[in-house]
């Protein structure tokens, strides 16, 4: 067993989840500025093979696995993340406007599940500051941006935030996720039924051509939910075809709470938000599946959604993922995950 699952992780395991992410951020930015302790960092988590690479939507990326948005909200620590052996970072949900998000409480641990279930909110401080951080970054670590709306913007007024947010950060970022999937913003997964979900695309697509001034535009992702049917499914993957998207991300979190080990009585007084980590595993790999199947290699897909193993990255890759992206996994398993995946990766 890893020193971070029998030591560190019960340790932080006694405080409150956002707390800890807090701390966790201060620690790792300021303990990456003593000189000796970045290359001791890299040494030990990060895998450096030219196996790994992947050439996706015409990005080359240093490896397949990422870091799924969430967890840096405002791009203060994507440097770092890197050094931690992640291929890429997926920075926000980002929003044109700063806003607080939910009401705290707002994250929650479901150990006996090896879960998070969160309404955050889109809590960030808006694209603009995002972008400003974002124009110091180095070469070498693929950036992803995914952009929501705020939430007080009605949805029919939806796709004016998202072209804000992919107009701040498009000269910073490599790739767009447009995040309509989110079950924390209200009204929001609305956005994901056929029509208003092709509405916002095409203004994006031709948004992005417009900032490429004739060369090659971001690849722009649809990051979708894991609780649509067949049916909406097949949707989805005619609107990412239709709007020519880069590709898919499956998925995010799920609000089924069915099959899970904590009391239903805890689970309900925790109340509304997205579940994540090992209960959503076999749904998410199921979605890209489906997607995969219909698709025929037409798109990209970036599977995420449970992945606490190199056995289940590997699974979501046999379903059809091109990439693969943690984020609960990683909270329960530490760093060290990343390095175990790519090791296994390595051909």
């Amino acid at each position: 067993m890893s020193l971070y699952r029998s030591f560190l992780k019960p340790l932080l395991f006694l405080f409150d989840p956002e707390q800890v992410h807090h701390a966790v951020f201060g620690i790792l930015r300021n303990g990456m500025r003593i000189p000796i302790v970045r290359p001791l960092v890299r040494s030990m988590y990060r895998v450096d093979d030219p196996g790994l690479k992947r050439t996706v939507a015409g990005l080359e990326f240093p490896n397949p696995v990422g870091l799924a948005a969430g967890f840096d909200k405002d791009a203060r620590l994507y440097r770092e993340l890197g050094d931690l052996g992640f291929g890429f970072v997926e920075i926000g949900t980002v929003t044109p406007r700063p806003q607080a998000g939910n009401p705290r409480p707002r994250l929650f641990r479901l150990p006996l599940d090896e879960a998070l279930i969160n309404r955050m909110g889109f809590n960030n401080a808006g694209a603009t500051a995002a972008a400003e951080r974002l124009r110091k970054r180095r070469p070498g670590l693929i950036i992803g941006g995914n952009i929501g709306k705020n939430k007080d913007t009605p949805n029919e007024q939806a796709v004016n935030d998202y072209l804000l947010c992919l107009e701040a950060l498009y000269p910073v970022v490599d790739y767009f996720v447009v995040n309509v999937s989110s079950p924390n913003t209200p009204g929001l997964r609305a956005l994901q039924e056929k029509e208003p979900l092709l509405a916002i695309l095409r203004q994006l697509m031709k948004r992005c051509s417009d900032l490429a001034k004739g060369g090659k535009a971001r690849p722009v992702f649809l990051k979708i939910a894991p609780d649509l049917s067949t049916e909406q499914l097949d949707d989805i993957v005619a609107v990412v075809l239709e709007a020519g998207l880069a590709g898919v991300i499956a998925s995010n979190t799920t609000l089924d709470r069915s099959g899970l080990k904590t009391a239903s009585e805890q689970v309900e007084a925790i109340g509304a938000g997205g579940l994540s980590g090992r209960p959503l595993t076999h749904k998410s790999t199921a979605v890209i599946r489906h997607i995969a199947g219909r698709a025929q290699k037409r798109f990209a897909i970036i599977g995420v959604g449970g992945i606490h193993s190199p056995e289940e990255a590997q699974e979501k890759l046999d379903a059809g993922a091109d990439l693969v992206q943690l984020y609960t996994g990683f909270i329960y398993e530490g760093p060290g995950l990343v390095k175990r995946i790519l090791r296994s990766l390595v051909r």
